[in-house]
């Protein structure tokens, strides 16, 4: 692989990598917001198996309205066929009518009913799959701010482990510096000191009560006793 392709190669991987980076840091965001988006739609359904409910409630009073309408005419025929036969006869087709559009509306009753469980189980799965994205998502929030604390407080004691460190340093240049100068005013006093011890010694010696120099003649009569 030739240096133009490897440098190209690896642009496409840090920009990559840096896409990556953007995607993940908004990661959090984007799984809020489709949450949002879910319960929305979740709101719908709900909303929609309502309805489905409605209409289940409205064909089943139907079903039970041609049920007793059937029953009162198989009574009526009973009571007819005796008297009236062709009475009982339009009785007995007024039942079979009504058993017709029974059946009909039976049918619409269980698909309602069907089409109620389904969606019942369909949004009882996605509430439930929700409840385990949110719960995912608060800990994910819940890790990511104790990580961002604890990156935090080991910055601040590497730091603090830092400043120490000069802090450190500092103070043992000064205590040097210190030390330095005491020794220089030690050695200062110590110098006047015997400069002020000379003086002294001088003017005594030129007072004649101390020191001086003797002559050969006071020497001389020091060794003979004189």
């Amino acid at each position: 692989m030739s240096v133009w392709r490897k440098l190209i190669t690896a642009v496409k991987g840090g920009a990559t990598e840096a896409a990556q980076t953007v995607v993940d840091s908004q990661a959090i965001r984007i799984l809020e917001q489709e949450i949002r988006e879910a319960k929305d739609e979740l709101r719908k359904s709900d909303h929609a198996r309502t309805q489905i409910l409605a209409k289940c409630k409205l064909s089943q009073q139907k079903v039970d309205g041609f049920k007793k309408s059937i029953a009162e005419y198989e009574e009526h025929a009973r009571k007819a066929v005796d008297t009236d036969r062709q009475l009982a006869l339009d009785c007995a087709q007024k039942v079979s009518d009504l058993r017709a559009e029974m059946d009909t509306e039976q049918s619409y009753l269980d698909q309602f009913i069907q089409s109620e469980k389904q969606l019942a189980a369909n949004i009882s799965q996605a509430k439930a799959n929700l409840r385990r994205l949110e719960q995912q998502v608060d800990m994910v929030k819940a890790t990511e701010s104790v990580q961002k604390a604890q990156v935090a407080v080991s910055s601040r004691h590497m730091g603090a482990n830092t400043k120490m460190k000069t802090a450190t340093e500092s103070l043992s240049r000064i205590q040097e510096r210190q030390k330095l100068r005491g020794a220089e005013l030690q050695a200062a006093e110590e110098l006047a000191a015997s400069e002020s011890s000379d003086d002294l010694e001088k003017r005594l010696a030129e007072a004649g009560i101390k020191g001086g120099k003797s002559s050969a003649d006071d020497e001389l009569s020091r060794i003979l006793g004189n």
